[in-house]
């Protein structure tokens, strides 16, 4: 009996520590576009040649982190 609890009680703690680390890869991904992805696309898009399309979505991009403030 109580090797059954314990085997209930890994698989409760297996699952918690899988939904976190799902959490943390999330979290981690959103940084890295952020910061990494997001302004390299943007400055290829400015060195390819389309600026007009560039500048919308520099000026979109800046409201909402204005209005959202994490």
């Amino acid at each position: 009996m109580i090797t059954f609890i314990c085997c209930v009680l890994f698989v409760m703690v297996l699952f918690r520590l899988i939904g976190f680390a799902l959490k943390l890869g999330w979290g981690i991904m959103k940084v890295a576009l952020y910061i990494v992805f997001f302004p390299g696309i943007i400055l290829a898009m400015i060195f390819g040649g389309m600026f007009f399309i560039a500048l919308p979505v520099l000026i979109i991009a800046g409201i909402v982190s204005a209005a959202v403030r994490v």
